[in-house]
């Protein structure tokens, strides 16, 4: 048996089982969380199994009260009648760590009402990150320690990155069973069948009126603009689908932990900003399939370079955010007509705020911050700091609280 990876989460959900008396792990399909979840669990229940389903259908009130807690409950979609009865035994009862939830959010969109509300506490579940993958998740987040001030205590880790090894990083992905695969082949494969499973089974059994064609038309459309701020009517019309089938396909794919998008950013100290949201494909290696990419044409693409260094910061920050003790809001920032843009903004607690630049440049300069320079000059001490990630090898001081940073510094120590 192959031995347990840490994951970043794992504190976080253990925390949360010690306060709250149900939790539920929720995220992309295959990035490990029954996995995880089953480390904090003393007894579990695999729904898909009709024998282990079976008795939940016929009594679940009474199997649930029979069973050693914490019970994790795997695939609780599959069997309708155990939400309602988690929602029974956490009224009646007491204490905090009882019940895991893991499954499929597609029962959101089946369910005419949401039986937990108040009850169950969700917790996201990303791919691997490479601090995970480095064995480094003892640290706090990366957001907690640059609010905290901790900027220049920032380390990165060891060994030489370059652009493409940060590309081959991204191609490669966060799901387990690619993350830790060799074979160029088997990983080709299994992205095909993901893919499949998401477009064909997944999307169907949400929606029967979804064609999975104009639907992966739709997600292709999608690739080709991820990590930019793009009108929906350009997506929906280069997928030949109407404006309701787009917004149709948005919801679907969001809520399967497909794509996302990245609001745009509000502040009554600024005027001229863009309402349209950045858009993303959340895991980089899908990029691959669906673009019909490697590292090698990637390299050869210059627009394609920039979205996919940007899509791999993202996929590690987001783990970043989920396991933050504070609150962390993730946005961008554009004025109307493109004349200041800021990749990413993070608004901290008392509305600290941290820009982020990302470049596939290895030799970031003072031109890189200029926009991070602007917004630290309109909004004063608002500003905790302005980070310009490069795929270069050092750290660079750009300025009064901004820094070129080498993207690896995220999974640092």
């Amino acid at each position: 048996m192959e031995r347990y990876r840490p994951r970043l989460i794992d504190a976080t959900l253990q925390e949360l089982m010690a306060t709250f008396p149900a939790v539920m792990l929720v995220g992309p399909r295959a990035t490990g969380k029954t996995t995880t979840a089953r480390r904090h669990a003393a007894s579990m229940v695999r729904l898909d199994r009709p024998l282990e389903a079976g008795p939940f259908r016929d009594d679940a009130d009474t199997v649930l009260s029979s069973l050693d807690e914490p019970v994790l409950l795997d695939d609780w979609q599959l069997v309708p009648e155990v939400l309602p009865a988690v929602k029974r035994s956490v009224d009646d009862g007491s204490g905090s760590g009882r019940f895991l939830l893991t499954g499929s959010v597609r029962a959101e969109l089946l369910q005419a009402s949401w039986a937990a509300t108040g009850r169950i506490i969700r917790l996201t579940q990303w791919g691997l990150a490479q601090r995970e993958l480095v064995g480094n998740v003892s640290n706090p987040s990366f957001f907690d320690r640059i609010f905290k001030g901790d900027l220049q205590a920032i380390g990165c880790a060891p060994g030489e990155h370059t652009l493409r090894t940060y590309v081959e990083i991204a191609l490669r992905g966060g799901f387990p069973e690619l993350a830790l695969q060799d074979s160029e082949l088997a990983r080709s494969r299994w992205l095909d069948a993901y893919l499949d499973q998401i477009l064909l089974r997944d999307a169907s059994l949400a929606d029967e009126q979804r064609d999975p064609v104009r639907l992966r038309r739709y997600l292709q459309a999608l690739a080709s603009n991820t990590a930019g701020v793009v009108e929906h009517k350009t997506i929906y019309d280069a997928a030949g689908v109407s404006r309701l089938s787009g917004i149709a396909y948005d919801s679907l794919l969001e809520l399967q932990f497909i794509s996302e998008r990245i609001p745009a950013w509000r502040s009554n100290q600024l005027n001229r900003l863009t309402r349209s949201p950045k858009r993303y494909v959340i895991e980089p290696a899908l990029l691959s399939p669906l673009l019909r990419v490697d590292v090698r044409s990637v390299l050869r693409n210059g627009d394609l370079l920039g979205r996919i260094i940007d899509s791999l910061v993202m996929s590690q920050l987001r783990p970043e955010v989920e396991v933050s003790t504070r609150r962390i809001h993730l946005s961008h920032l554009r004025l109307d007509g493109g004349t200041r843009e800021i990749d990413l903004i993070a608004e901290g607690p008392g509305g600290q705020i941290l820009g982020i630049e990302i470049k596939s440049s290895s030799t970031p300069t003072r031109n890189d911050a200029r926009h991070l320079e602007w917004l630290r000059d309109k909004i004063g001490e608002q500003f905790t700091a302005g980070i310009v990630f490069h795929t270069g090898p050092r750290r660079i001081n750009l300025g009064d609280r901004i820094e070129a940073l080498p993207i690896n510094c995220i999974w640092g120590s």
